[in-house]
């Protein structure tokens, strides 16, 4: 059965070549346009590992990271940061608010797929 990613970007440009990528590589993708929109999403269950822009309107990638670890079923679910945000602040930020991993817009396909291949298989 094919692993589900949550993909969240108010870009829907971004999103679309993250699904390319993901897709053809054999996973499910549910996209979201911003946190709130995910956390709807999130919390219908199934999802293997989100993906989340760090600025968004509505709710930003850091908010939907602390809304998602205070659910029991998210304890345990990577979330990367995929964002053009490279600033050391803001990593240490999104790794004490749950953050699993975070790669750097533009990104390579072989990158972000290295990454997912890495943390759910």
């Amino acid at each position: 059965m094919a692993k589900t990613i949550l993909c969240v970007d108010d870009s829907s440009s971004m999103r679309l070549m993250v699904k390319m990528a993901l897709t053809g590589a054999g996973y499910d993708v549910i996209e979201a346009c911003d946190g709130k929109d995910a956390l709807g999403k999130a919390q219908a269950g199934g999802v293997s590992m989100v993906l989340t822009d760090l600025n968004m309107p509505n709710m930003d990638g850091l908010s939907l990271i602390r809304a998602l670890r205070a659910l029991p079923t998210y304890k345990g679910v990577p979330i990367i940061f995929l964002t053009t945000e490279s600033d050391e602040s803001k990593k240490a930020e999104a790794r004490s608010a749950g953050a699993t991993a975070w790669i750097v817009k533009p990104f390579q396909e072989s990158q972000l797929l290295g990454v997912v291949k890495k943390v759910i298989g």
